[in-house]
């Protein structure tokens, strides 16, 4: 995979410097974040609504809770941080269910911590 990787940045690299990506449509134009283009268009109004009224995906709000649990277990007591670990733990379970697949947080805020650094 790394060769793989190592190959794609050198192609990259290299349609920089022939100029390749300088006139693309939408140049210098900042992304439209808002529409996701993987999400089938009869998807994104309901999607849209949903937004608007506060609503957010299951796995972001499990996201969510496991952070502030996991910020707040360095402040607790002996007996709360007992709790608040038996409830991270049947957090992290259930967003491993929700995904159908076992997860690792460290892991993707490693992953995401390279892909910061490599777009700075």
């Amino acid at each position: 995979m790394l060769s793989f990787d190592i190959l794609c940045e050198q192609r990259i690299v290299d349609a920089m410097r022939q100029g390749e990506f300088d006139r693309l449509p939408g140049a210098g134009k900042p992304l439209d974040l808002e529409e996701d283009p993987l999400v089938p268009e009869e998807m994104r109004m309901t999607n849209r609504i949903l937004k608007n009224a506060g609503y957010i995906p299951a796995e972001v709000g499990l996201r969510k809770e496991i952070a502030e649990l996991q910020n707040q277990l360095a402040l607790l007591g002996d007996e709360a941080r007992s709790k608040a670990v038996r409830r991270l733990a049947m957090l992290m379970a259930r967003l491993s269910l929700a995904r159908g697949q076992t997860v690792n947080l460290a892991l993707e805020d490693q992953y995401w911590e390279r892909l910061k650094q490599k777009a700075a």
